[in-house]
């Protein structure tokens, strides 16, 4: 199974948190527009195709030798989601609907500041998905 050291799952996390914080102040859409493009590239592209990983390399070096790791299949899914959410809100903001967008927004930030935190929301719905994927294989 692929793994992803544990410093650039936090410093993507953290990229998330600040852009977020940053359109919740200045209502830019291009804001998210370029959290989408950053999150969409780690999606298509994985750990190599997203911003805040490469920026934050060098400094994580030392960091990254002696860190733990997380699956990467778990984190691809976590991404699916930020882009999902995001694409939402862009969309939203787009249509003149603030409210949504900011709702959107907002709740890709507060799942990457709780997992920042240590509670990865992302991952119970992960797990949630595979118990009802198990369930319904059992059933035939």
């Amino acid at each position: 199974m692929k793994e992803i050291p544990v410093p650039y799952v936090r410093s993507n996390q953290a990229g998330i948190v600040l852009m977020v914080s940053i359109f919740l102040v200045t209502q830019s859409a291009t804001v998210i527009a370029a959290l989408l493009a950053i999150q969409a590239a780690g999606l298509i592209f994985g750990v190599r195709g997203n911003l805040f990983i490469r920026l934050t390399r060098t400094f994580l070096s030392g960091r990254v030798r002696r860190s733990g790791t997380e699956a990467a299949e778990l984190q691809r899914f976590n991404n699916t989601i930020a882009v999902s959410l995001l694409g939402l809100s862009l969309l939203s903001l787009l249509l003149g609907w603030t409210w949504a967008g900011n709702v959107l927004a907002g709740m890709t930030g507060a799942a990457a500041l709780a997992a920042l935190l240590g509670y990865c929301i992302g991952c119970t719905v992960y797990f949630q998905y595979k118990q009802f994927r198990a369930r319904r294989l059992q059933r035939g």
